[in-house]
């Protein structure tokens, strides 16, 4: 029983160590953000656009 904790827990160590690998190689360098489009509002809507109502929700008892 306890041997096979220990291989079941080796196993498990080595699937976090290898999964923690990612990719192989030099790491990749930041690429220059040629968006330049700047939103009305900050939130991507358009200025003085009326809110949205609130939709009910089962859960909202717990939430509110």
């Amino acid at each position: 029983m306890q041997g096979r904790f220990c291989a079941l827990l080796a196993v498990s160590a080595l699937a976090l160590a290898l999964g923690g690998c990612g990719v192989r190689g030099s790491l990749e360098t930041p690429r220059a953000n040629d968006n330049t489009a700047e939103a009305q509002s900050g939130q991507g809507k358009p200025e003085g656009a009326a809110p949205k109502g609130h939709k009910g929700f089962v859960l909202d008892g717990l939430l509110r």
